[in-house]
């Protein structure tokens, strides 16, 4: 008898991680609410901040490349507001699964508000500014979690994953923008040479 409550407890425990986790199931219940930054960090970019703008917005606002298809699902777009599922692989055979909105808001900042995923709340933001070197990329957050110290642990875990996939994606933005702001400056000079 106490090995089936054990087995039961860990099928439950397993399979609530599983809905959690998958987006499936938010557990937003308003009671012992705990808040924790995602960020601040910066991100110096070798390119114009219209460029690193664009580079971001493209895969939301016009066409989503086929690399990014299985990461990322625009399912609804309007000028500058659109609802996008994020997919973000934790385990093998398990994506995070996020419905989110973001905003864009030409050029200097882009908000991301999550509506559905593993925590009750997340808000973030991209803001950006001209540098010496070309943009400053300043990412600052906060996640909120249910069931006090509890619902605070699981956010510490979720933040971890939540803040490598945004530096992982953030590389990714720093590359393209950087290619994209050096074809540029070879074209301005092939066409100053012509």
């Amino acid at each position: 008898m106490r090995g089936r409550r054990v087995l039961g407890g860990l099928v439950f425990g397993g399979a609530l991680y599983a809905g959690v986790v998958t987006g499936r199931m938010t557990i937003d219940l308003g009671i012992g609410r705990r808040r924790q930054p995602l960020g601040p960090f910066d991100v110096d970019i070798a390119a114009r901040c219209e460029v690193v703008f664009d580079v971001i917005a493209a895969p939301y606002l016009g066409r989503t490349p086929k690399a990014m298809q299985d990461k990322l699902i625009v399912l609804d777009r309007g000028s500058d507001l659109v609802l996008a599922e994020h997919r973000t692989p934790v385990w093998p055979g398990i994506a995070a699964v996020t419905l989110e909105t973001v905003r864009f808001v030409r050029p200097e900042r882009i908000e991301f508000r999550l509506v559905r995923g593993p925590v009750p709340a997340v808000t973030e933001a991209f803001e950006f500014t001209e540098s010496d070197r070309g943009t400053r990329l300043h990412y600052t957050g906060a996640l909120e979690t249910d069931l006090w110290g509890l619902g605070q642990r699981w956010g510490r875990i979720v933040a971890r994953k939540w803040v490598a996939a945004v530096e992982t994606s953030l590389r990714g933005i720093t590359t393209e923008a950087e290619r994209k702001a050096d074809l540029e400056r070879r074209r301005s000079r092939a066409a100053e040479e012509a």
